[in-house]
């Protein structure tokens, strides 16, 4: 176990590597003079002196690998540089804004797993019946409606018509009517596809000889479908929930930028927008970091819900 961990874990550093070139490539391509962006205000154009200065104190005038170079050895020590906005220290407005992110997306992630757990066993242990039409219905819905439309017709059905909650906001240290409606969304969208992929991994469990063998023994059904069935189950489940939170985690800004939430999609959206690339670095590297640390966490989880992946791993 040992040795795999420390495989996976020295994997990680490549692929990080690999995340900041393309990462930096991709600030470095971008079209337009960013020192000229960042400085062109409401009174037009900047002074060319001006612009010559910022661009000299960035760094823009250095060959792209000095650049690269100079920023990986500050992300090396923990630095990552400061806001071309607001001046302040990347790293404190990346995590500042990963803790709304970080709740958001645990209260999406229960209300995902509380639609998509009973949706996906009912479907399978009523394969075929009305039940399964609609379960299936459901989950084709919500995967295939955008977030950010969801997020709009939830806005107007709770928060303009039966004005029961806020439009958006984080209220005061975000307060849980203004988590609800973006968790909602968020939380649909994730349980289409893990009632899915619950169905079909329940289904194939039942048909299975230890459930046939359960029930020859005279155990109940809840029995057979909840102890046996669905434990049996949980594995091609537990990736997909691992995908999901990551998705949660990541893929947020839409609906984080249409609720106003201060979460990492929405700085990122805003430093797009304003060229603010130290901070969009620092996102990038941050989310994946994200990744990689859940996808090992999901590798772990394998290692101890899957004996054979364990005597694999010792092998």
């Amino acid at each position: 176990m040992l040795k795999f961990l420390a495989k996976r874990i020295l994997l990680l550093v490549p692929v990080l590597l690999l995340v900041s070139i393309i990462s930096f490539s991709l600030f470095y391509l971008s079209p337009g003079d960013p020192a000229e962006i960042l400085l062109t205000g409401p009174q037009g154009p900047p002074d060319p002196a001006a612009v010559e200065e910022f661009r000299q104190r960035a760094g823009f005038n250095d060959p792209a690998p000095a650049m690269y170079l100079r920023w990986l050895s500050k992300v090396i020590e923990g630095d990552l540089g400061y806001s071309y906005v607001s001046g302040g220290k990347v790293s404190n407005a990346v995590l500042d804004s990963f803790r709304p992110t970080m709740r958001l997306a645990l209260i999406s992630l229960v209300i995902s797993l509380l639609i998509s757990f009973p949706l996906g066993i009912l479907s399978a242990v009523r394969q075929g019946s009305f039940v399964d039409g609609l379960g299936m219905a459901v989950s084709l819905l919500g995967v295939s409606i955008p977030n950010f439309w969801l997020a709009y017709l939830l806005i107007i059905l709770f928060s303009l018509r039966l004005d029961i909650l806020p439009v958006a906001g984080y209220g005061m240290g975000g307060d849980i009517e203004h988590l609800i409606l973006p968790a909602v969304t968020l939380g649909i969208s994730a349980a289409a596809v893990t009632s899915r992929m619950i169905r079909t991994s329940m289904l194939e469990s039942l048909e299975q000889d230890y459930i046939v063998a359960a029930r020859a023994r005279g155990l109940s059904e809840r029995s057979v479908v909840l102890r046996h069935a669905l434990r049996n189950a949980l594995l091609p489940v537990i990736t997909v929930v691992s995908l999901n939170f990551t998705y949660l985690l990541n893929g947020s800004a839409v609906v984080e930028t249409v609720f106003a939430w201060p979460g990492i999609g929405n700085l990122m959206t805003r430093s797009i927008y304003s060229r603010d690339y130290p901070v969009i670095l620092g996102c990038m590297l941050f989310l994946a970091s994200i990744i990689l640390v859940m996808n090992l966490l999901t590798d772990i989880c394998y290692h101890y819900l899957n004996p054979r992946m364990a005597h694999e791993v010792q092998d």
